[in-house]
């Protein structure tokens, strides 16, 4: 198991990494968050992002697809990628992992499997 700070620090890891932060969506709070700032606001960012994750649940709710978990969800920019991963553990339930990827230089795939990696081992 990894504490918050190990697993911030492994998201950072991943290629292309340009920042992440563990996000509250019920108030779009950063519980912690590692990156430079240079490209990217991630208190903005995380805050911003929540209304996706919200919006998604909404969504999921009204079709009926409760017996369904959101992996990740992806929001494509021209020079980045947002990964969104709503925790599904029993301590993570109400949070996500922000994930903003240089999309230049990253691989999704890769991305995406060492977040959920990384999301299993995260200790709350």
């Amino acid at each position: 198991m990894a504490n918050l700070e190990t697993s911030l620090k492994e998201a950072m890891a991943i290629e292309g990494a340009i920042g992440v932060a563990l996000v509250d969506y019920s108030s779009g709070m950063a519980l912690g968050s590692l990156g430079d700032g240079g490209e990217l606001d991630l208190h903005v960012a995380a805050a911003g992002n929540t209304d996706v994750v919200r919006a998604k649940m909404r969504a999921m709710e009204m079709l009926n697809l409760l017996d369904n978990e959101i992996e990740d969800i992806l929001v494509s920019l021209t020079s980045q990628y947002h990964l969104l991963r709503p925790l599904t553990t029993q301590s993570g339930r109400g949070l996500f992992l922000f994930l903003a990827l240089n999309r230049g230089r990253a691989n999704l795939a890769m991305a995406r499997h060492q977040l959920k990696r990384i999301e299993l081992v995260l200790e709350l």
